[in-house]
């Protein structure tokens, strides 16, 4: 093991426990869930902007994207910046009006809302189970890039890394909750920009400079400078598919929306889409062009996923490697927290509560349970990440597809659609759950599009036709003027 790598990553876990615990000591008087899973809604422009961005960027982002830029390229790299609006949209769809109403409806949960929308128990179950399904194989991911980051950069074997990384972020997720959750998220965000500048410099210095590294990279292989990259993957309609995997689709994302439910006013959310967007160009942009440039340095890995965290090694000092480590482990560490406590509170809030109301009351048993239940969770976790496969992005896009094909037009047209009706949700979610599963495991992809865009296109004729045949739900009058 690398003592001088492992020293400032020690240091920022225990910067992370702390945090945590400060979340701990400064949670508010009131509803035990709102406060754990939400916060309160008290979040401000900045960190919405700094937890959506580390929420929504994760392994993928600074593991297998970069891992996939290496492989295919420089148009990897462009292909990559189609993400630059997700935060602008999901905040400006949903945003306002979603946060409105889920004051009115007093939502803990993104399934809160679905209830609350079209009145329907089977919708929620079939909700609930999606989400676990999806988060299971999303979070696992994000398991994976933590041990293999840190097997490859500090020399710790897999298996203890995965111990390390997995039971850390269980424990802290299930006592700070929701607060501790954001909170860190904000100190992630800033480490993971300060550790893109750091990377990226010192990568293009040891390709002897963006000129020199192109023509390395030309060398090995011309198709790594072409738009279209290597074997000419890049085509227009996987852009098509790409854009509306991780961009559009993005508005879909559980882990998402139920950010856009726990800030506290419209000051806030402005101030988010424009500090959230800039870090996402500068996230998108550093650590994909360092993965692609990498090649110029590292020509021949075996497992692409590897390039970040050996350029660590080979172009930074010991210290700087050991401070950079933290940046990936940030981006992971704030994704995996934030979809641990959506799938806790999919357990708690939509699944057993429902079962047993009587218990909503019992703030001792809910504090307990829900700390038990996050902390479970997170171990399981640690069995599902195992047995690793050498490219995890491909993983990670199958999971944020299945979410978005079950979620996405629920939640838009349940927003902006007066009529929408709980036959018209249902159509759509089981369509696309039915239409993805298939095609993604099949490997069918119609016209060279991905499954998500037929899944999605399939979904909305779903949710059409089926609308007919059922009956808009009441919805509650009173309203909110905190947004207006």
């Amino acid at each position: 093991m690398k003592l001088e790598i492992i020293l400032p990553l020690i240091g920022y876990l225990l910067l992370v426990a702390g945090l945590s615990v400060f979340a701990m000591r400064k949670r508010r008087e009131g509803s035990f869930l709102t406060e754990y899973f939400l916060g309160s809604r008290s979040m401000g422009g900045f960190v919405l902007a700094m937890t959506l961005t580390t929420t929504y960027i994760s392994a993928s982002s600074f593991i297998g994207g970069p891992g996939a830029a290496y492989k295919y390229g420089l148009g990897w790299v462009l292909l990559s910046m189609v993400q630059v609006p997700a935060v602008w949209l999901a905040l400006g769809v949903l945003g306002k009006k979603f946060a409105i109403l889920a004051r009115r409806y007093n939502a803990v949960t993104l399934n809160d809302m679905l209830y609350a929308r079209y009145r329907s128990p089977l919708l929620v179950w079939l909700a609930s189970l999606s989400l676990l399904v999806a988060f299971i194989g999303a979070m696992t991911v994000q398991f994976i890039g933590g041990a293999r980051l840190l097997e490859t950069a500090a020399g710790i074997p897999y298996d203890t890394g995965l111990l390390i990384f997995g039971g850390s972020i269980a424990l802290y997720t299930a006592f700070g909750g929701f607060r501790a959750s954001v909170l860190n998220d904000a100190m992630q965000g800033l480490v993971m920009l300060l550790g893109t500048f750091l990377l990226l410099y010192a990568v293009i210095h040891a390709a002897g400079g963006m000129h020199s590294a192109v023509a390395k990279l030309e060398a090995i292989d011309p198709r790594l400078i072409t738009p279209s990259g290597v074997d000419n993957i890049l085509t227009p309609t996987f852009l098509a598919s790409f854009s509306v995997l991780v961009c559009f689709g993005v508005i879909g994302l559980p882990h998402t929306a139920v950010r856009c439910i726990s800030y506290k006013d419209s000051k806030a959310v402005h101030r988010a889409i424009v500090l959230g967007t800039i870090v996402v160009v500068v996230l998108m942009l550093g650590m994909h062009l360092a993965g692609a440039l990498g090649r110029a340095v590292l020509p021949n890995l075996a497992i692409p996923d590897q390039v970040i965290p050996t350029l660590m090694i080979q172009v930074l000092p010991p210290l700087a490697a050991g401070i950079f480590l933290a940046a990936p482990m940030a981006a992971i560490m704030s994704t995996i927290n934030a979809q641990l406590l959506q799938s806790s509170a999919t357990i708690v809030k939509d699944l057993y509560l429902r079962v047993r109301p009587e218990h909503m009351a019992n703030e001792r048993l809910l504090k307990r349970f829900s700390s038990l239940v996050t902390l479970v969770l997170g171990l399981l976790l640690l069995l599902a990440a195992w047995n690793p496969p050498d490219m995890i992005i491909w993983l990670n896009l199958l999971a944020f597809g299945g979410l978005e094909a079950v979620f996405l037009w629920p939640l838009v047209l349940g927003l902006y659609w007066e009529k929408a009706n709980a036959a018209g949700a249902l159509s759509s979610m089981i369509t696309g759950a039915a239409c993805y599963t298939l095609l993604a495991s099949l490997h069918v992809e119609p016209m060279g599009f991905h499954p998500i865009v037929p899944a999605l296109l399939l979904s909305l004729l779903a949710f059409i036709a089926g609308n007919r045949f059922g009956h808009s739900a009441a919805e509650p009058q009173k309203t909110s003027t905190l947004f207006e």
